[in-house]
């Protein structure tokens, strides 16, 4: 396996991976492996389009419409005056 030495870490974001690592029960670079696993293990797949993941969230609930596109479509502010 490979080995990864970072330096010049802040104490304050030392003390924080303590906690964060006590709280989960594991070692404090454990804990940092584990950090790094997850920031990167989506990086080789393509992103989904929000319309499909709203659909995609939402379709248990009882959507079955498209979501129209409104790429190039302005903007509308909301209006919160009566």
């Amino acid at each position: 396996m490979a080995q990864l030495v970072v330096r010049n870490i802040e104490e304050e974001v030392k003390a924080l991976l303590q906690r964060r690592a006590a709280s989960h029960a594991r070692s404090m670079e454990e804990e940092v492996r584990d950090i790094l696993r997850n920031a990167v293990k989506d990086e080789g797949e393509p992103l989904q389009r929000l319309g499909s993941r709203l659909s995609q969230r939402f379709s248990a609930i009882g959507l079955e419409e498209d979501i129209p596109e409104m790429r190039g479509t302005a903007a509308i502010p909301a209006s919160f005056t009566e």
